[in-house]
């Protein structure tokens, strides 16, 4: 590789890892609810989808036709178990993310900052305010904000085969769930 090849790949490089979302585990999680006050059509929209109530279905005689079909225990109460909560809830076992329903019930089930970054950080004054329209989402990236759901969102930690409810052949249908909807889209008063 020559000197002129390299020197653009390295800058290739840097410039990638300034536009990744950072998933640092020191950005802590703050609940969907503080999401609401500038975007109430798609927490509204989330409220009724199956993310906002995945804790739910851990609960003993939820769902019992997919449990047993999983070989899991259609009575017990799973909505404890460490093995189940980092795709039930939101943050678990990261700085400020879901302890348990007493301690954290704005964390249970799968909120906002599980797809778009833990907001600890970019939910801040300085940017979300109705006195700051200018700011734009690239400033909020290396905040920790995720603005481009791809399907390794789903797929990283959720949506594959450690789930007991999915075969070990189980492609997860990103376009498919994306049409489906995870909450509504609303064009934003100002652009970011």
């Amino acid at each position: 590789m020559t000197h002129r090849r390299a020197a653009s790949f390295l800058m290739f490089m840097f410039l990638g890892a300034l536009a990744a979302p950072v998933l640092s585990e020191d950005i802590p999680y703050i609940g969907s609810k503080k999401c609401k006050k500038c975007h109430l059509a798609e927490y509204e929209s989330w409220e009724k989808t199956k993310m906002a109530s995945a804790l739910t279905v851990l609960k003993p005689g939820e769902r019992k036709d997919a449990k047993i079909k999983a070989k899991l225990d259609p009575e017990k109460d799973y909505s404890k178990d460490p093995a189940c909560l980092p795709c039930h809830t939101t943050g678990y076992g990261k700085p400020g993310g879901f302890v348990d329903f007493e301690t954290t019930p704005t964390l249970a089930g799968v909120g906002c900052e599980m797809c778009h970054g833990a907001g600890g950080k970019y939910v801040a004054k300085e940017f979300m305010s109705t006195e700051n329209d200018k700011f734009k989402k690239a400033d909020l990236v290396p905040l920790g904000f995720n603005p481009e759901i791809k399907a390794a969102t789903c797929t990283t930690l959720c949506h594959n085969t450690k789930s007991p409810f999915v075969g070990k052949d189980y492609v997860f249908d990103f376009e498919g769930r994306r049409k489906q909807g995870t909450h509504e889209n609303t064009p934003l008063q100002n652009q970011h």
